[in-house]
Parts: structure tokens; C-alpha cells; sequence
């Protein structure tokens, strides 16, 4: 191989680490790749006002997999009423109930589980914060006193976190 081949490889292998260090995959050797997939989608509907793409592919410690992406568009968003949100991003807003999801995610599943767990409160505690995850619609139960999260609320909540990173 010629030098001139190797340094080019050398920079692509060196392109393609960086891009996982920040998380972000790509593809196509494009940093924009799913950015752009969505301008030609929303170019093809004739969307001037732009729109929102969220997707993931997801595999939890469970072993569960699970895929999804939603689209909006950004005159709908604007024009919906926000504030039927409120509930969902309120559930969210406790540290007790992130590290519920995030412990019911890994395959904690019972209330008796999550009791075992430090700083979670007591039982009373934890079912009062199950019960505004399930009203919120981040969790349902699945019988004989488990819990999950849905899975079209897999990424969707992943998402949310990742929103909130620095």
C-alpha cells in the first residue's frame, strides 16, 4: 500500500474514533448524515418550515432491542399545545424516578427490587414514584407487580436524557 493510501486510511480510522468518542455514528462519512437524510425527506413533502427526527436503535442490559424514530414536523410543534407535556417532563423530574427507570431498565422489575436499592426511599416512597412514571405514561405494569418501560418509550426517554447532557 502507498504511503499516500496509508495516511488517508489512517485519517478516516482517526475521523471514524472521534465520532465515537462524541457518540454520534456515521455512516456515510458525512457528520450530518441522518441531518441530511431528514432535509431530503422534508424538501420532498415541501415541509419550508423544517421538522424534528429522533430515532435509535437500542439495546438494554436485558437483552431487549428495541428500534424507533418519529418525526415532526416544526409548524405542527409550534402550534400544538405544550403544555400536555408538562405531565411527562414533571414525572421525569426527580432524581428518585430517573434512577427507578434507569434500574427498571436494567432488569430491576419488582417494587420489592427497587426497595432494595439505596437511597430510593422507603416502599411507600418508591410506589408513589412508580405510580407518576405509569401516569405519565414511562411505565406500565406488566402483571404480578412488575413494571416497564413501554417499548415506544424506550428511546423517547433516552433521548430525553440525552437532551439534558452537557
Amino acid at each position: 500500500m502507498a504511503l499516500e493510501e496509508r495516511v488517508a486510511d489512517l485519517e478516516r480510522r482517526l475521523a471514524a474514533l472521534e465520532g465515537a468518542q462524541r457518540g454520534a455514528p456515521d455512516p456515510d462519512g458525512s457528520e450530518f448524515w441522518a441531518l441530511n437524510g431528514l432535509k431530503e425527506q422534508l424538501a420532498e413533502v415541501g415541509a419550508a418550515d423544517g421538522g424534528v427526527l429522533y430515532t435509535g436503535s437500542v439495546r438494554l442490559p436485558t437483552g431487549g432491542e428495541y428500534v424507533w424514530q418519529v418525526g415532526f414536523l416544526t409548524e405542527g410543534l409550534l402550534e400544538d399545545d405544550w403544555t400536555t407535556a408538562a405531565e411527562a417532563f414533571a414525572a421525569l423530574g426527580h432524581r428518585v424516578r430517573l434512577r427507578l427507570l434507569r434500574e427498571i431498565l436494567g432488569g430491576r422489575r419488582t417494587a420489592a427490587e427497587l426497595a432494595e436499592l439505596d437511597e430510593v426511599g422507603t416502599t411507600g416512597q418508591i410506589y408513589h414514584h412508580l405510580r407518576q412514571l405509569t401516569g405519565a405514561g414511562w411505565l406500565h405494569t406488566t402483571g404480578r407487580g412488575r413494571y416497564e418501560v413501554p417499548p415506544p418509550r424506550v428511546v423517547p426517554l433516552l433521548v430525553a436524557l440525552a437532551t439534558a447532557r452537557p
